[in-house]
C-alpha cells in the first residue's frame, strides 16, 4: 500500500474530509443565500424606484400632457445621481433625457416588467454600464424610458462570488491544516497506545498508557485502561502468590498425610492403629478442604463475584448475631466477650460475607487472647459498631499479645502466619478473607495497638 493510501485510510484524514465537506456545503449554502437575498433586495429596491419615478411622471403627464413629461425629465436629468430618463419621438430620436444612445430594439419593448440592458451615458464613452429600465408608450408615437443604473449591484454580485471562491479555498486550506495537526496529535497518541500494548503483550505488565495534562478524551480513556491494567496485574500477582503459597504451605500437610499412611502400613497390622491413622488423616484432610474453600472464597470476592446478591442490611444486627454465636466459644475459653453497637447501622452489602469476616476476626481474637505467649489474667474481646459521619466503623479489640507494627500490613496477605502463631491451628487465610470482603464493600481495614493487644477496625461507607 502506498503512503498516500495509508494516509487516506487514517481516521484523522476521514474526519478532516467529512468536516471539509460539511463546512463547505454550509458555507456555500450560506453565502448563496446571502447573495440571493441581497440581489433580491437590491433588485426590488430598483424596481420600486422605477415604479415611483413612472408614477410621478404619469401624474405630470395627466396635468400637463407630453410637454409636461418632457419638461420634468429635462429637469430631473440634471440632478446629480439621477435616474436614467429618455424620451424619443416616433422616429426613435432622443428628444430629452440623460442617455445619448438607446438601442432601437429596446424602444420597441414596452410592458409592465423592467428589463436589464447595457447602455452609455455620454456620447463616445467606451465603458458600458448596466441598467434596469422600463419602456412605456406615450401619445403620438413617443416613448419614454425610465431606469436605474445597477452597476453597483453587479459589482456586489462579483464581490460575493469572489468571496465564495475565497471561502472555499480557505476551507480547503483549513481542512488541510486541521488534518495535519489532528492526524499528528491523534496518530501520536495511537502510536503511544500501540507501543504500550506491545510492551504489555511482551510480558512487561508495568507498562502504562501516557496521560497528558490536557485531560481530554484520550487521557480519560488512558486513565481507565491504566486502572484496568493495575487491576489485572494485581490479580495476576495474587494468582502467582496463591500458587507459590499453595506449593509451599500445602506441601507439608500433604507430605505429612502420605508419611502417616506409609508409616501405618509399614507397621504391624493393628485395627486400632489403622483407625487412629485414618481419623488423623480425615482431620487433616478437612483442614486442607477448609483451606481450599477459603482460597476459593477469597478469589471470588476479589474478582467481584461473591455468592449471594448485595442488598440493604443492618450491620448492628449482624454484629449482634455473630457475637451471640461466639459467646459459648468465648465462655469455654474463659474469654469475656462484649458488644457495643449503636443501631441501626444501614449498609449495602452481602450479609453472608460480612458475617464471615466478623466471625474470622472474633475467632482469631478469642484464639490468641486465650492462648497467647503471655498469660492474660482477664482475657477480653470487645466488639464495637457505630456510625461516624458517613462511615460505619466496626472494631474488634482484644488484650492479647497483639501484632508488631511492622507485621500488620503483611498479615493481611494469604498464608502469612507469624512465628508465635505457628503452634495455633489455622491456614493464615482469615485476615486475607476479611481484607477481600471489606474491599468488595468499598471499605478499609486497619490494624492498630489496643494497648495491650490488637484492634482491627473496619470502615464501610454508610447507606444513605
Amino acid at each position: 500500500m502506498t503512503a498516500f493510501g495509508k494516509v487516506v485510510r487514517t481516521t484523522a484524514f476521514k474526519l478532516s474530509a467529512i468536516y471539509f465537506v460539511v463546512f463547505s456545503v454550509f458555507a456555500i449554502a450560506f453565502v448563496g443565500w446571502i447573495t440571493r437575498e441581497t440581489d433580491r433586495f437590491l433588485t426590488q429596491q430598483v424596481r420600486d424606484t422605477i415604479e415611483a419615478e413612472i408614477g410621478v411622471l404619469a401624474d405630470e403627464g395627466l396635468r400637463s400632457g407630453l410637454t409636461g413629461i418632457v419638461a420634468a425629465i429635462e429637469q430631473r436629468s440634471r440632478v446629480p445621481g439621477a435616474s436614467l430618463y429618455v424620451v424619443t419621438d416616433s422616429q426613435g430620436r432622443v428628444v430629452a433625457g440623460n442617455v445619448t444612445e438607446v438601442p432601437p430594439a429596446l424602444l420597441k419593448l414596452s410592458g409592465l416588467d423592467p428589463v436589464t440592458v447595457p447602455y452609455k451615458r455620454l456620447e463616445g464613452e467606451t465603458t458600458h454600464h448596466i441598467a434596469m429600465v422600463q419602456v412605456l408608450p406615450l401619445p403620438n408615437g413617443f416613448r419614454m424610458l425610465v431606469g436605474r443604473d445597477i452597476s453597483e449591484i453587479e459589482r456586489i454580485r462579483d464581490l460575493i462570488g469572489k468571496a465564495m471562491i475565497s471561502a472555499v479555498v480557505l476551507l480547503i486550506c483549513l481542512a488541510l491544516v486541521s488534518w495535519f495537526f489532528v492526524s499528528r496529535r491523534v496518530l501520536k497518541r495511537i502510536d503511544s497506545v500501540t507501543a504500550t500494548s506491545r510492551q504489555i503483550m511482551a510480558g512487561d505488565l508495568s507498562g502504562r498508557l501516557e496521560i497528558t495534562p490536557a485531560g481530554d478524551e484520550f487521557d480519560r480513556l488512558a486513565e481507565n485502561l491504566n486502572a484496568m491494567l493495575d487491576r489485572i496485574m494485581h490479580l495476576l500477582h495474587g494468582l502467582k502468590d496463591v500458587s507459590d503459597n499453595i506449593a509451599h504451605d500445602l506441601k507439608t500437610p500433604l507430605t505429612r498425610l502420605r508419611t502417616r499412611v506409609e508409616t501405618t502400613l509399614a507397621g504391624p497390622a493393628d485395627v486400632e492403629a489403622y483407625r487412629t491413622a485414618l481419623e488423623a488423616t480425615i482431620e487433616e484432610s478437612d483442614q486442607l478442604i477448609r483451606t481450599f474453600n477459603a482460597l476459593l472464597m477469597i478469589a471470588r470476592v476479589e474478582a467481584g463475584s461473591p455468592d449471594g446478591a448485595l442488598g440493604p442490611l443492618d450491620l448492628a444486627q449482624i454484629a449482634a448475631d455473630v457475637v451471640e454465636f461466639y459467646e459459648p466459644v468465648a465462655e469455654e475459653a474463659g474469654v469475656t466477650l462484649t458488644l457495643s453497637a449503636e443501631g441501626p447501622l444501614p449498609l449495602s452489602g452481602s450479609r453472608e460475607l460480612i458475617s464471615q469476616a466478623l466471625a474470622n476476626l472474633l475467632d482469631n481474637a478469642i484464639k490468641y487472647v486465650a492462648s497467647g505467649e503471655s498469660v492474660v489474667e482477664a482475657p477480653t474481646v470487645a466488639v464495637t459498631a457505630r456510625q461516624v459521619e458517613n462511615e460505619i466503623v466496626v472494631s474488634v479489640a482484644d488484650n492479647g499479645p497483639g501484632i508488631p507494627e511492622a507485621e500488620r500490613v503483611r498479615v493481611l496477605q494469604r498464608f502469612v502466619r507469624l512465628e508465635k502463631s505457628r503452634s495455633q491451628p489455622g491456614s493464615g487465610l482469615g485476615l486475607s478473607l476479611v481484607d477481600a470482603v471489606v474491599k468488595l464493600h468499598h471499605g478499609t481495614v486497619a490494624l492498630g495497638d489496643a494497648e495491650p493487644g490488637l484492634v482491627v477496625t473496619l470502615r464501610f461507607p454508610a447507606e444513605n
